[in-house]
């Protein structure tokens, strides 16, 4: 089955598609999502966003379900990649919002990803429970990847902050990029120089950097 993609594509032949999945809770049209697709085509990188099933049910009036558990949605995601892979040429990256970017590295420690699919990557990894950072770590997905890894990350991020991440130690093949005072949707507050847009802007300058370096 073929499934319908929100594309944003730039305008000139892209480097790399990026398959992208959404968070927990706000749909793959939401504002974040829009603009990060937005700023990725300008960029160079293709972005061809996809819904899980129990959120595509919400627009057809179905019940406002909560998501399942991030490892019974890796077979959707699987499913969708092999559809992007006949909607699309060239070099393929995974990745997605929060939860989103969770499944794609679940999915990187399997044994099935095709050789075009060269990275991952992750807008607002949830490292843990947001106030859970002593109780329960989520790294085992991103340990486990099989291929290179990029994690954008806002400063205070709840789910993991540049504080808490300094504590940790990641596998090589994880790099980090982390933008300025940024919430878990890379907004920083009202008296910060930085702005929502320009560290969305640099989320997508730092993806175009690592699909340079997997595609050169």
């Amino acid at each position: 089955m073929m499934t319908d993609f929100l594309w944003n594509r730039p305008e000139t032949p892209p480097v790399a598609t990026l398959l992208l999945a959404h968070g927990a809770g706000a749909a793959m049209d939401s504002a974040f999502m829009n603009k990060l697709a937005a700023a990725l085509a300008s960029q160079g990188i293709a972005a061809a966003r996809f819904e899980f099933a129990y959120m595509a049910g919400r627009r057809t009036g179905g019940p406002k379900k909560p998501p399942p558990r991030a490892d019974k949605l890796i077979a959707e995601f699987q499913t969708t990649l092999q559809s992007v892979l006949s909607q699309s040429d060239g070099p393929l990256l995974i990745g997605g919002k929060s939860m989103g970017g969770r499944v794609a590295a679940m999915l990187a420690g399997g044994g099935s990803l095709p050789g075009r699919a060269k990275g991952v990557a992750c807008f607002g990894y949830p490292f843990h429970p947001t106030g859970k950072a002593d109780a329960e770590w989520r790294l085992q997905p991103l340990q486990d990847a099989k291929r290179p890894v990029l994690v954008l990350q806002g400063d205070r991020d709840p789910f993991g902050s540049k504080a808490e991440l300094d504590e940790v130690t990641l596998p090589a093949h994880v790099s980090l990029t982390y933008l300025e005072d940024g919430n878990h949707d890379f907004g920083p507050r009202g008296k910060s120089p930085a702005t929502l847009d320009g560290n969305i802007k640099l989320a997508a300058e730092a993806v175009r950097a690592f699909a340079d370096r997997l595609t050169s």
